[in-house]
């Protein structure tokens, strides 16, 4: 299917996708970034700031960033790496991946520069095949090591989801499992509870998570399930009425419409020889829920039982 390139405004060019039943997907090539994800009713499925800063290089609020070499302050990189803040590319020479039926999608990639090899001495090709088809998402992002010596590195795509209140909202799937919490010096918990819900201010990795975990939308009678491979890891943020009001690019009350739920590998770094690449899948699909006594089995949703 065509390829839109869209050249308008300070973040030109963007790349519009649609797909046969009307899903639409708009991608920034400035920081590889997804920045927009409409159903075929046109419903905005990512959240997107109400300040955000149009203007490079500093990153947009919203939509699907990619941070890449280094998540958050994971290490000695400025914060969730430089990936979201270069100018990428159209892939002229993907590596070949399964067909995409009845899907539109376009390859994008970023290869290192010499003022990358400044803070970051390894050459590498990261690329990423974003899809859009009837009600679902995906993004395949790949790195690729070009350099004459190994490195390691941490990947997230951080899902900006819209919601109609977060805190009316749940996740399911993180039950049980271990979690850094970085609001307490990265200490090392266990969740206790049934299912996440929000309350206040969360910002936490978790560890080693099941391929599926759904956010589900009471007042919208919508669950989003995210289904990733190759990045076994969990990050949850909203940072709730005090923190929103200190970012400067994230309106006061926007905290309430917006959940982070990202796909990552964070934990244990990922190492690739010389030649070697990493693949990592992450698809996102929305459910209708059907409600009972108001409640939706998650089980249903969590193991594909539509």
């Amino acid at each position: 299917m065509a390829v839109n390139i869209i050249n308008d405004g300070d973040r030109s060019p963007r790349i519009l996708l649609r797909e046969p039943t009307g899903s639409t997907t708009e991608v920034l090539l400035y920081g590889g970034q997804v920045v927009s994800w409409k159903n075929q009713r046109r419903e905005e499925l990512l959240f997107m700031s109400s300040k955000a800063i149009a203007k490079p290089p500093k990153p947009i609020r919203g939509g699907i960033p990619i941070c890449f070499p280094q998540v958050a302050n994971f290490g000695t990189l400025e914060q969730h790496g430089f990936a979201r803040n270069r100018l990428w590319s159209l892939d002229e020479d993907p590596s070949p991946l399964p067909p995409a039926n009845n899907q539109s999608m376009v390859d994008i990639v970023l290869k290192s520069t010499e003022e990358d090899l400044h803070t970051w001495p390894y050459r590498f090709e990261l690329r990423l095949r974003i899809c859009v088809g009837h009600e679902k998402l995906t993004i395949i992002p790949r790195v690729r090591n070009v350099d004459s010596k190994a490195f390691s590195f941490t990947i997230a795509l951080r899902n900006y989801f819209s919601v109609s209140d977060v805190s009316e909202v749940r996740v399911e799937g993180l039950e049980t499992l271990d979690y850094f919490d970085n609001l307490l010096n990265r200490e090392r918990y266990t969740e206790q509870a049934d299912c996440i819900t929000f309350d206040g201010e969360i910002d936490r990795v978790y560890l080693s998570t099941p391929t599926k975990i759904a956010v589900i939308d009471h007042e919208r009678k919508r669950t989003i399930v995210l289904r990733k491979e190759g990045m076994v890891d969990a990050v949850v943020w909203n940072p709730w009425d005090k923190k929103a009001k200190a970012i400067v690019d994230l309106g006061d009350e926007d905290y309430k419409s917006m959940l982070c739920l990202d796909a990552a590998s964070i934990e244990n770094a990922i190492t690739l020889k010389p030649g070697e690449e990493w693949k990592g899948r992450q698809e996102l699909s929305i459910v209708s829920s059907s409600y009972f006594s108001g409640q939706l089995d998650p089980q249903k949703v969590l193991h594909g039982l539509r």
